[in-house]
């Protein structure tokens, strides 16, 4: 199938579907920075195979979707979940799995929040919880730290923005596996040519929260999955448990030495679990 533009809200969205619509429906939301492509083809495909509807999509100021003036965002992380409702609603559809990984993890918990209806499961992937929990949190990891803190780019320059976002990839990988530089640099390279205006990505770091109030994420009722890394540097591996601890029934699978993100090395035991999830839920068991 090929990419579809929509609109939402007034503004314009790129989306692309995979396999057949009277399948059951999965929604991908992608973290902060990151295009739809982050959730990659041969990914969508397992899904789709798996005899899955999949809709992934940009958000905004990645992609092809609507760009605003770098350093100068004109909406909050609440439109980004109020976008994930409106791709659902340009397809007719009433309600997907959700599945998110990073910040579009935590986007899937507060659209399980205020939009339950639309949420008939969610699998959250590398992230955290998205409202306060009863325990403490480790930090990232000293090396993620140090790399946020001293990587310089050049948003006006197209290389120097894929070599950040390539180390930031190596960074993300955790230390227990090796990395295919030449891999995630191809990737990278096409991830910037696609875009509309590859120097808006930044302003995913200027986001303001909307402040609005949600229940508590002891109030999710859609059945949750929690997929996490071993080796994740920005969320250590107690993010994913405080998450599956405080979403009533959730499940936590732990991805041995995997980083941050939806590796090709764990696309398999991922596809997998995401099937067997959507699955058991679709029949209420």
């Amino acid at each position: 199938m090929a990419e579809r533009m929509i609109e939402v809200d007034g503004v314009e969205l790129c989306t692309e579907p995979f396999g057949n619509p009277a399948d059951p429906r999965v929604l991908l939301i992608a973290g902060t920075g990151a295009s739809m492509l982050w959730w990659e083809d041969g990914f969508c495909r397992m899904l789709a195979d798996g005899g899955r509807f999949v809709i992934r999509y940009d958000h905004r100021d990645t992609g092809r979707s609507v760009t605003y003036a770098p350093g100068r965002p004109g909406y909050t992380g609440g439109d980004l979940v109020a976008d994930a409702v409106g791709v659902l609603d340009a397809y007719g559809i009433d309600a997907a799995h959700v599945v998110g990984a990073s910040a579009g993890a935590g986007f899937g918990q507060v659209l399980a929040l205020d939009h339950a209806e639309r949420v008939r499961s969610l699998v959250l992937i590398s992230t955290s919880p998205a409202l306060p929990v009863r325990r403490e949190l480790p930090p990232p990891t000293v090396a993620f730290g140090a790399f946020v803190s001293s990587a310089r780019v050049d948003w006006s320059n197209a290389d120097s923005v894929a070599d950040y976002l390539v180390a930031y990839s190596r960074v993300l990988a955790g230390t227990q596996r090796p990395f295919d530089e030449a891999a995630v640099r191809d990737f990278v390279r096409r991830d910037v040519d696609r875009a509309r205006d590859f120097a808006a990505l930044q302003n995913h770091d200027a986001i303001a929260d909307d402040d609005r109030e949600h229940g508590p994420l002891s109030s999710v009722a859609a059945p949750t999955l929690v997929i996490h890394g071993t080796a994740d540097p920005m969320f250590p591996l107690e993010h994913g448990q405080a998450l599956a601890k405080t979403i009533p029934g959730a499940r936590l699978l732990p991805l041995e030495g995997a980083g941050h993100g939806v590796a090709r090395a764990d696309w398999e035991p991922i596809a997998q679990a995401i099937l067997e999830h959507t699955g058991a839920a679709q029949r209420g068991t």
